[in-house]
């Protein structure tokens, strides 16, 4: 444990970056392109402000926290937030930023080839052909829309399994939701051997997909990302940023006052 609260911890790469607790979760301290210079296998949790209240009620989500070898913070707010907290992280690592960035930087390599699982029908393909038109070959080599009740399904989760393994693909990008793509990932990537790099990145599908547009640069920068969203699109937004999110601001209030409780210690 270093002096200010922090831990050291290992990723699949040997490398050690520091661990920085927020709530009951944490973030490792690295940069983006430690990110995509350093890490190359394993699985990577880019975490934000709705995981982050999640995680003060769901167990399961909780449980597998320290089964991901490297965590982000994935979030303006959450970077204020631990600036606030005394323990800040060098900068905002969003799976939205890092993804592209990803692609970009395997583009000439012919053994990163990725999987998109999520989205809509026809939002996954539509960011394959985009991707693929970018970096000028067949990367994305497979994807999928599953049934939004996947979990209930043990037949949907075969199919799943096997359109994955059916690709060859080394990467896969899932994006089913917080919490529910990294309870997806932990319960079944044993039997999706081929995959070497798995990434929960939500709405990075949309993104890619070009359906859905990112807000200029200095609005993430500033913190009002979540804002921007919610005008463009609020009646899809508004419970998720102006009721279930807020409370996340409280809950590290308390933590900067030292009566923060973990609901799960």
């Amino acid at each position: 444990m270093m002096a200010d609260g922090t831990a050291m911890a290992r990723n699949v790469t040997g490398l050690q970056y520091p661990r920085v607790k927020i709530l009951n979760a944490h973030v490792h301290d690295l940069t983006m392109d430690e990110l995509l210079e350093n890490v190359t296998e394993g699985a990577i949790l880019t975490l934000h402000v709705d995981m982050m209240v999640k995680l003060q009620k769901d167990r399961a989500f909780y449980d597998i926290l320290d089964r991901f070898d490297v965590i982000t913070c994935d979030s303006q707010v959450m970077y204020f937030a631990l600036k606030f907290l005394g323990t800040p992280v060098k900068e905002r690592v969003s799976g939205s930023d890092y993804f592209p960035r990803f692609y970009r930087r395997h583009k000439d390599n012919p053994d990163v080839t990725v999987f998109l699982m999520g989205g809509k029908p026809g939002i996954a393909e539509m960011a394959a052909q985009n991707i693929n038109a970018r970096v000028g070959r067949a990367m994305i080599v497979g994807t999928d829309a599953p049934a939004f009740d996947f979990e209930t399904n043990p037949a949907e989760i075969d199919r799943m399994i096997a359109a994955v393994n059916d690709s060859g693909a080394t990467v896969c990008l899932v994006g089913l939701g917080g919490g529910r793509q990294e309870k997806f990932i932990m319960d079944y990537r044993d039997r999706m051997p081929g995959v070497k790099l798995w990434l929960p990145l939500g709405g990075t599908i949309d993104y890619e997909s070009g359906t859905f547009a990112r807000p200029p640069a200095w609005i993430t920068d500033a913190g009002f990302e979540w804002l921007y969203r919610l005008v463009k699109q609020p009646r899809a937004r508004f419970h998720r940023y102006v009721i279930q999110d807020p409370p996340f601001l409280w809950a590290v209030l308390k933590q900067r006052l030292g009566i923060y409780r973990d609901p799960f210690a």
